[in-house]
């Protein structure tokens, strides 16, 4: 059919084509015989023709070859039908451009009666973004029907309007059995609380991430779940519901209470193990201590901490505190051989800096190992101790009067570096004096100064030591202001308080040549002494070991001889100490021997006796108890 024809038709060519141009989809216009009659710009730039290509042209042009026969008899279909089709219940077919690309289209027809004949307005719509959408969608939904976690989606008000498969294996119930029902049926009676919480939340537009909550299944079954859930929003930006992923967790939950129960029964086992290794200090007669031990909280709560305390003899005492770098069972062991290596040690009178010596080689051969160690040897009746540290961290000392400091000791490589020597200082403590020592779990704090962390302490110390009414509580004190949260986190940590004892009730000394008279001026220089303390009961005693430890010293030592008494309200301390390093050895004689029996005597009589090197020679000492006496 002519342009002109059609333009009549519909009241002139021009307002026709000004239709065609305004309307918001690209249109062509066809007669009876599917030859197009008119075109709008929109189909130019939809199919790639320019107008004049398409304009008496079969509308099959736009059609792909492969729908061409099937396009043909649709159109006579409609035609005999005149059955207007509008979008929504249009065709959707596919389109084919000028380049020979094919793309889907939604098709609407609406028929034109003219004096001519029939024409037949087609609009058309190209879908391929929607299509590709739904593909999207289809794909989403796929992927959630065969999801392995519960997906389920609620209204704001909680009622489930979605339910996956894995839903339904999740909890028991099918779709139809849950949808329209409130999400409260999944929860416990006990948490149908909880559900109006979360609910609030999602309103807030909250999103809430890994939940771990209690579920109850259609069976009544408890089981431990992880939910995460999100709100959805409507076009305005209102929340309007939410949907929620939920996994089962239980095998997990129970993996994870298998393997506290283990690691608890295994900290349990390093614990105990440790306790043994490290042992009780014991009483030490006058020495008023606290301590404290906390295994860490993380990891296998077990480390290399330890200390000692060693009596001497003569009433002074060993103090050792070492850290065995690392942590688990292994640096437990080490503590464990080094704590017995150190207390044998001890016990032989050996210096601090030639223990720390003997020490380091130990250590050498254990491969891979530090360790820091302090030692201290207290001598409370001359109100002094003395001190060598490896690597160990410094000793606060408060004294009446003076406040509180560290002691200048020098601080040498800690033990197993080798090849440095160890020194050691000694330094003047007046009775009454409180030690601090302690190990580095105390002080070391994440994003914590070292040196801000030992001003603390030092802080604290001064409190606990003026405010605290005894050693334990000052320990107390200290661990609540710097271990507030009761547990150390990274290591264990080891404190110990020790308090000077007061000197001895009375004491006295005196220089003795190396000669025969030294034995008799000894005897009457104790006896003496006894007497003015009103203790002669204990002379006749007494005397007799002074005067064999003098006699023993003038035959195979130096001279001169220091005889030193010191008397408690326990027991009287004698000392003598001579220019020799050789030690006294204990020995069995013959009954027809006429000497070499004062050290059996001595060890037969004393309640206590030892010897100790000293400096130029050594020194040795005997304890006897003394009858109980008033106050």
């Amino acid at each position: 059919m002519p342009d002109g024809a059609v333009g009549t038709a519909v009241g002139g060519q021009g307002l026709f084509r000004g239709l065609l141009e305004a309307a918001p989809d690209a249109m062509v216009i066809v007669d009876d015989s599917g030859t197009i009659q008119l075109v709008s710009a929109r189909i130019e730039t939809l199919f790639g023709y320019r107008r004049a290509e398409l304009l008496g042209r079969p509308v099959e042009v736009l059609v792909p070859d492969g729908f061409r026969g099937r396009h043909a008899r649709h159109r006579r279909g409609y035609a005999h039908r005149r059955e207007p089709r509008a979008m929504g219940n249009g065709l959707e077919v596919y389109g084919r451009r000028k380049d020979g690309s094919r793309f889907p289209v939604e098709v609407s027809l609406s028929p034109l009666e003219t004096a001519n004949g029939l024409l037949v307005s087609a609009t058309v719509r190209d879908v391929s973004e929607r299509k590709a959408a739904e593909a999207r969608l289809n794909g989403l939904a796929d992927l959630v029907e065969s999801s392995h976690d519960a997906i389920l989606a609620k209204t704001a008000d909680g009622r489930i309007t979605y339910w996956n498969a894995a839903a339904q294996r999740l909890y028991g119930y099918t779709a139809e059995e849950v949808v329209g029902r409130h999400v409260s049926l999944l929860a416990a009676e006990d948490r149908k609380g909880e559900i109006t919480q979360i609910m609030d939340r999602l309103r807030r537009g909250e999103r809430i991430e890994h939940f771990e909550t209690i579920r109850v299944t259609k069976s009544g079954r408890l089981l431990d779940v992880d939910v995460t859930i999100w709100p959805t929003r409507a076009a305005d930006g209102t929340v309007n519901g939410a949907c929620a992923i939920a996994r089962d967790i239980s095998d997990r939950k129970r993996t994870e209470a298998e393997l506290t129960r283990l690691y608890e029964q295994q900290r349990d086992i390093a614990l105990t193990l440790q306790h043994s290794l490290m042992g009780t200090p014991p009483d030490v007669p006058g020495l008023h201590t606290a301590s404290r031990y906390l295994p860490a909280s993380q990891g296998a709560g077990v480390g290399g901490d330890w200390f000692d305390l060693v009596p001497l003899g003569a009433g002074q005492v060993g103090v050792l505190i070492g850290d065995v770098m690392g942590r688990g069972l292994e640096a437990a062991a080490v503590m464990g051989r080094l704590r017995s290596a150190a207390n044998a040690l001890a016990r032989t009178g050996m210096p601090p800096e030639q223990l720390m010596q003997v020490l380091d080689t130990v250590v050498a051969d254990l491969e891979g190992q530090l360790v820091t160690c302090c030692y201290l040897v207290i001598r409370p009746d001359a109100g002094e101790l003395t001190i060598c540290s490896a690597g160990h961290l410094p000793v606060l000392l408060a004294s009446p009067g003076e406040g509180v400091r560290a002691l200048p000791a020098p601080v040498s490589v800690p033990l197993g570096v080798g090849g440095i020597p160890h020194r050691q200082a000694r330094f003047d403590v007046p009775p009454g004096s409180v030690l601090t020592l302690y190990t580095d779990g105390l002080i070391e704090a994440p994003g914590s100064d070292i040196e801000d962390r030992l001003a603390a302490l030092h802080e604290e110390f001064a409190a606990a030591y003026t405010t605290a009414p005894d050693m334990e509580a000052a320990a107390d004190q200290l661990l609540r202001a710097l271990l507030p949260d009761a547990e150390p986190d990274d290591d264990d940590v080891t404190l110990l308080l020790l308090k000077i004892p007061v000197a001895p009730l009375a004491s006295a000394s005196t220089e003795l040549p190396a000669t025969a008279a030294a034995v008799s001026d000894g005897r009457a220089f104790l006896a003496a002494a006894l007497r003015r303390w009103g203790c002669p009961e204990a002379a006749d005693e007494a005397c007799l070991l002074v005067s064999e430890i003098l006699t023993n010293a003038i035959r195979h030592a130096a001279g001169p001889l220091h005889l030193r008494l010191r008397m408690s309200r326990t027991e009287l301390t004698a000392e003598v100490t001579d220019r020799s390093a050789r030690r006294p050895q204990l020995c069995l004689v013959g009954s027809d021997a006429e000497s070499g029996r004062g050290l059996f005597l001595v060890d037969t009589i004393a309640d206590s006796w030892g010897t100790r090197p000293t400096d130029e020679g050594k020194t040795i000492w005997f304890t006897l108890r003394l009858p109980a006496r008033p106050r």
